[in-house]
């Protein structure tokens, strides 16, 4: 049975809106300006994260994202992200943008059930906050990692705003990643 895991970069606030500056908002950024000097240690847990995943989930906007930066990318990491299957929920696509992905239409909650039936590892989502959302009101996660930059937004969108109920979790790492950053992993309590 495969294993619901979000993977997410967040501020220390949460705060995951526009991490790279692209998207205009006045308090994006935040990564770009941390990642500079942490992107070898950084780099090395995200790709260890992917050799260990059997798929990835994400939204439309993901797939767009990181489709058009990791189809054409070179070496081993991004071979890996690409000879893995992804699952992308959408109302509107047709076919994704990133190699070797799948559309999910529908009912998100049943389709992501029976892709947790089907697959046997972890199923891992980045970024993707409706479909986090989604996933947690269906009480589909099964293990939240954190990489926590020492940023303080204050304001922007939140990874786990407007949830409708609290979730329990249990604490299953914490690691210092470079001079900077926190990688923290949880698993959902039942």
């Amino acid at each position: 049975m495969g294993k619901i895991v979000l993977s997410q970069n967040v501020t220390l606030d949460g705060v995951v809106e526009d991490p790279t500056g692209e998207g205009g908002f006045r308090h994006g950024g935040w990564f770009e300006n941390v990642i500079a000097a942490e992107r070898g240690p950084w780099a090395a847990v995200e790709y260890a994260e992917a050799q260990a995943a059997a798929a990835l989930l994400m939204g439309r906007g993901t797939d767009e994202y990181f489709g058009s930066r990791w189809n054409d990318a070179e070496g081993d990491w991004a071979a890996r992200l690409r000879a893995l299957p992804k699952y992308v929920v959408s109302s509107t696509l047709a076919e994704t943008v990133w190699h070797n992905g799948t559309v999910i239409k529908g009912d998100v909650a049943e389709e992501v059930k029976r892709l947790k039936d089907r697959i046997d590892g972890e199923i891992v989502v980045y970024a993707s906050r409706p479909l986090v959302h989604t996933l947690f009101e269906n009480d589909l996660v099964d293990e939240i990692r954190l990489f926590v930059f020492p940023v303080i937004a204050g304001t922007g969108e939140r990874i786990f705003d407007s949830l409708s109920d609290k979730v329990t979790l249990r604490r299953t790492r914490v690691e210092a990643v470079g001079e900077s950053l926190v990688h923290q992993t949880y698993e959902v309590v039942r």
